[in-house]
């Protein structure tokens, strides 16, 4: 059924979005194009592990890239994946303050 591709289609991209540093890759990617140099210098992981990051956002469609002559400039793909990831961090919120909301009832 069209409903379980749908399902499953969403399911693939959120587990995409399971790590951090991809969701740090997109936070950072936000802002605009960047190449890898200046994104490995914020994020403080080994070349390669940071590379299967890339990779694995791009091989999901979320980020692409080009050269510009030795560096290689990634951007979103998808300007609506930062809408996702504020939707994420708005629950996170919203959880947060019922979680202190139901301590401060059981003080």
């Amino acid at each position: 059924m069209a409903e379980d591709i749908v399902i499953k289609l969403t399911a693939e991209l959120l587990k995409t979005l399971g790590h951090p540093v991809r969701i740090k890759i997109l936070h950072m990617l936000s802002q605009g194009e960047l190449c890898v140099c200046k994104m490995i210098e914020e994020i403080d992981i080994e070349q390669s592990n940071f590379s299967q990051h890339l990779g694995i956002l791009k091989k999901q469609g979320l980020i692409d890239s080009r050269k510009d002559g030795q560096r290689v400039i990634y951007w979103i793909a998808y300007p609506s994946i930062t809408n996702l990831l504020k939707a994420a961090e708005q629950t996170l919120s919203e959880q947060i303050g019922r979680s202190q909301s139901l301590l401060k009832f059981l003080k």
